[in-house]
């Protein structure tokens, strides 16, 4: 493997840029990308060098995926940019792939970049770190059912999404045609979403609120009844993060929309165009979404020792300081945190992410003071899903109360979106968040309800 350590005599700048404290951060999630704009904001550029590391050029908040998915959400107008971003808040953007990391050097190593055309832009290099933070979130986990990675689209990222909208509306675009050139005809979209968790259930509805302004679009004979949409749950209900009451409503809503819920039916295999159950239900579908549980990135698994578990995450100590390396931290989907007195770890939610970016930021900031680590203290808040425009349940204060509060209507709706508005101040601080927000409504008004392109 050949590494550019750039062994070249270096300039006077560069000599100037390897005496500061590095912290490099691998991730621009909700997490990663908050942590870089708070320290970039603290430390500046003299004694600091603040890297952020991400494979993609932009962010889009991951709750949101579904909306981009079924085109109720413009991801260009919400995404944020790591370059501008970066020169606004005083940290350096990297555009790259984590290949590995040689802790003896602290180095992180970058695979190489290669352009549409299979052209190498970039080779592989190494940038050395003080301090690493890795937060590179999640992938859909399949648990190796046969048929999945070939047949099924996944919502880990915004490419998937772009993908999965451009094959509805090209379903919805056909359909539309046969109906309109034969009003015999009766043709549908089937949709089949595996795994009733948040993810699942917001896109059924999400799917809905779509198809119903898709005739206003141009597809004159579809609207919402031209979809049938089933989705399927392997456990004994959809939503197991919401108390039982709360979970029955959504279905009930669901259901009430035109969405076939199965609980209890176990997927064993999907193939081109159907899912096969383990009772044998062969459910046919145009599209597939995977959506039943989250993991690990493989290459977690071989990162120079450091340790893992069965999901392929990062085991981490409650200052969140990897069990290996107490000058590698990691955070949100990537790690699994248990902490002292508790029986789970940490649950894969934006909420944890954001807590724990406060955390490790805190932690970095009383390193370069000499002052003893916190712990991480993980409070939950409740959780929320939102059913498009047609509703939203949840359960606010989780532990805060020693129970939870249920919520459900305006005031859910209201809390549901204030998360969203919490994450874009801590990307963007108070004053540009604002202004954001601002925006946002003055384009809710002005801008197509779907984005169809």
């Amino acid at each position: 493997m050949t590494i550019d350590t750039s062994s070249r005599p270096k300039s006077k700048q560069q000599v100037a840029k390897s005496k500061k404290t590095q912290i490099v951060v691998v991730g621009g999630g909700a997490g990663g990308l908050e942590l870089v704009r708070k320290l970039g904001a603290h430390f500046g550029r003299k004694n600091h060098d603040i890297i952020l590391i991400d494979r993609n050029h932009t962010h889009i908040w991951k709750p949101l995926l579904h909306e981009v998915a079924a085109g109720s959400l413009d991801a260009n107008l919400d995404e944020v940019g790591y370059r501008g971003h970066c020169h606004r808040w005083g940290y350096r953007f990297y555009y790259g792939t984590l290949e590995t990391i040689n802790r003896t050097k602290r180095q992180v190593i970058i695979a190489p970049v290669h352009d549409e055309d299979g052209s190498e832009i970039v080779g592989r290099h190494a940038i050395r770190y003080d301090y690493l933070v890795l937060a590179i979130g999640s992938v859909s986990n399949d648990f190796g059912t046969p048929g999945v990675r070939e047949n099924c689209i996944f919502l880990d990222e915004r490419a998937q999404a772009d993908r999965f909208r451009s094959k509805l509306l090209d379903h919805c675009l056909r359909v539309s045609r046969r109906m309109s050139a034969d009003c015999t005809v009766n043709e549908y979209v089937r949709v089949v979403i595996i795994g009733g968790g948040a993810t699942g259930v917001e896109l059924s509805a999400e799917l809905y609120n779509a198809a119903s302004a898709l005739r206003l679009y141009g597809l004159e004979v579809f609207d919402e009844s031209r979809l049938k949409v089933t989705l399927v749950e392997a456990g004994p209900r959809i939503l197991p993060a919401l108390p039982e009451r709360l979970a029955k409503a959504a279905q009930a809503e669901l259901e009430a929309l035109g969405v076939r819920v199965l609980t209890g039916v176990p997927v064993t295999s999907a193939e081109k165009h159907a899912i096969i159950t383990k009772e044998g239900e062969r459910i046919e579908a145009d599209l597939m979404v995977w959506a039943a549980g989250v993991k690990g990135h493989a290459l977690l698994s071989h990162l120079d020792g450091l340790e893992v578990n069965r999901a392929s995450q990062l085991l981490v100590r409650p200052t969140l300081q990897t069990t290996e390396d107490e000058r590698i931290f990691a955070l949100g989907d990537c790690c699994s945190c248990l902490l002292p007195g508790t029986e789970r770890p940490i649950p894969p939610r934006a909420q944890a992410a954001h807590q724990m970016a406060s955390m490790v930021y805190r932690n970095l900031l009383r390193i370069t003071a000499g002052k003893p680590l916190l712990d991480f203290v993980y409070r939950d808040h409740g959780s929320l899903v939102s059913l498009s425009r047609f509703s939203t349940v949840g359960s606010l204060m989780g532990n805060l109360i020693g129970g939870r509060l249920a919520v459900e209507g305006r005031l859910a709706r209201f809390v549901y979106t204030s998360l969203y508005r919490m994450h874009v101040l801590a990307v963007h601080g108070w004053l540009r968040g604002l202004a954001l927000m601002a925006v946002g409504k003055v384009n809710q008004v002005i801008r197509p309800r779907l984005k169809l392109h």
